[in-house]
């Protein structure tokens, strides 16, 4: 069974326990922290296939090179949009949104929110906004 937020009658932000809402961005923060210390780690891989470029290479050592380049981007694509998601559940922390719906409005189960701290719609949504993207 899942655990909705609790409204007030005034409307007011108690909807969520405060030490819910502090243990969600601990850990987003975490993840942010994690983020950027891959995106330097792979930006400096990069950097090196990119330098490390001789013409005594062969073709298939400069073909590997390329896609570890092309993953490295690709990767750091995926970090990078993740790290923006992280940022917004963040700024609906400060705002007294975070947990809920943006496209609905309803709240977003606890659970929802423990598996996927930056999770900005209920499952519903996600469901119909994944299905019409198809």
């Amino acid at each position: 069974m899942y655990k909705y937020l609790n409204l007030s009658i005034e409307g007011g932000f108690k909807d969520m326990e405060q030490a819910f809402i502090e243990k969600m961005k601990t850990q987003l923060e975490q993840q942010k922290k994690t983020i950027m210390e891959s995106l330097a780690a792979q930006n400096a891989d990069y950097k090196k296939i990119m330098e490390g470029g001789d013409t005594t290479g062969d073709v298939i050592d400069v073909a590997s090179d390329v896609i570890d380049g092309k993953l490295l981007e690709s990767l750091g694509t995926q970090d990078a949009n993740r790290l923006q998601q992280i940022n917004n559940a963040l700024d609906r922390i400060k705002q007294g949104k975070y947990g809920k719906c943006l496209k609905c409005g309803k709240d977003i189960p606890l659970e929802r929110l423990e598996a996927l701290p930056y999770a900005f719609m209920c499952i519903e949504c996600k469901t119909t906004d994944e299905r019409r993207n198809r």
